[in-house]
């Protein structure tokens, strides 16, 4: 399993190639959709099936379902904070944000949420505690928030692929940069994920939107994550870049954001034509298996 006991490992086979002091640039958002576009296509990739499905929140029955169990998840670790998530939070609701839902297939039963926010319409809201450094002033930026999971090792499982769905959102979303915050000890997770600390120089950053504690702020090149993942050797690339999940349903009937983004040769990179082939939001009589089961984040 991978878990924070494993996190050390990782990070000490990925130390050198992880970025020092201020970072570059991210590639622009055609350098990333040509990256992705030189992939396999879906036929080339595994399938694995999931024991849940996770789709975008797309009514109100459906978001409440999700802070129910973001209210239950953080009562976990945080009850003072968890208080105060008992409706749906503006946020939710902006545009620019997704809630994710992850349900079991076979009940329906809810078992994980995130949400996420881009800087597509206003300012991600980490800013309002820490204003980003200029090298991520002019990129497109998504922020997941609100990470809420089943305990024991289903919701490590959750908490994996509502990250793939996260990552793969960024791709056909044309994002620079997944932004995250997050307390310690929690944030070697990300770092284990070979994210890197936006403000390495500087103690925990108490964070207005998530009750005033302090976190750190962590960020990932999404147009080089791939290639990262890859040449250290990171026990989660096959599951995040060579596996196909069509439990990771991310389109919406109307919606143009996921599953439609095109490189200029107009042609469907292969994460665009897993979110166009997962915009079947149908529950099918499939085997239920989750192999990824292995490779999991710590919840």
């Amino acid at each position: 399993m991978f878990d924070l006991a494993q996190a050390s490992d990782v990070l000490s086979i990925t130390h050198a190639d992880r970025p020092a002091g201020n970072l570059n640039l991210a590639s622009s958002p055609a350098t990333a959709r040509a990256a992705v576009s030189a992939t396999p296509g879906i036929g080339a990739l595994r399938e694995e099936r999931l024991p849940f499905v996770v789709t975008i929140a797309s009514d109100e029955s459906s978001l409440r379902d999700a802070v129910a169990m973001r209210q239950a998840a953080y009562g976990r670790h945080l009850p003072e904070l968890a208080a105060t998530l008992t409706e749906p939070e503006v946020s939710d609701r902006e545009p620019g944000s997704v809630v994710l839902v992850a349900r079991a297939r076979l009940d329906g039963a809810v078992l994980g949420t995130m949400r996420i926010q881009t800087n597509r319409y206003q300012a991600l809201h980490l800013e309002d505690s820490a204003p980003l450094p200029e090298w991520l002033d002019s990129t497109a930026l998504a922020e997941a928030t609100r990470l809420g999971v089943v305990a024991g090792p289903v919701g490590r499982v959750v908490k994996t692929a509502l990250f793939k769905a996260f990552y793969q959102y960024c791709l056909v979303s044309g994002i620079d940069w997944m932004v995250i915050t997050a307390r310690p000890p929690l944030h070697r997770q990300y770092e284990a994920l070979m994210f890197a600390d936006v403000f390495p120089a500087q103690g925990l950053i108490p964070m207005a939107h998530v009750g005033g504690i302090g976190h750190r702020v962590l960020a990932l090149d999404v147009a080089q994550a791939r290639t990262r993942w890859q040449s250290a050797g990171h026990p989660l690339f096959a599951y995040m870049c060579l596996t196909h999940h069509p439990d990771l349903r991310l389109g919406m009937p109307g919606e143009g954001e996921v599953g439609q983004a095109r490189n200029d040769g107009g042609s469907v990179p292969v994460e665009a034509s897993v979110g166009a082939h997962l915009r079947d939001l149908s529950f099918g009589a499939d085997e239920v298996r989750c192999v990824a089961a292995g490779y999991s984040l710590a919840v």
